[in-house]
């Protein structure tokens, strides 16, 4: 049983598991685009989520021997039949910075 989530709180880092791979997987080609640049490696590593209208997704993804990216992804309500979106991301991270609200 997962403990309880309150709307607008963010949960524990937790690590990835396979769904949050699909999800960071499916907005890969829009960071891509932002950042004009291709990423060889694209894995996520931890993530938060955040219960809202829909929910988003703190994902700390690693590009790199030790190169990582904490990207925002947000995932609208099933009936609103929308695509995931990358809200924001943040370039230049360690695997040791927390992952935190941005």
């Amino acid at each position: 049983m997962s403990a309880p989530r309150m709307c607008g709180g963010c949960s524990a880092t937790r690590p990835a598991t396979a769904e949050v791979q699909a999800i960071t997987d499916k907005v890969k080609a829009q960071l891509e685009e932002k950042e004009n640049k291709k990423y060889g490696t694209f894995k996520a590593v931890e993530f938060k989520s955040q219960l809202v209208a829909g929910t988003n997704y703190f994902i700390k993804v690693q590009v790199g021997d030790d190169d990582f990216i904490h990207i925002r992804v947000y995932e609208s309500l099933p009936h609103e039949n929308k695509t995931l979106a990358l809200h924001d991301y943040q370039i230049n991270k360690t695997k040791q910075d927390e992952l935190s609200y941005f």
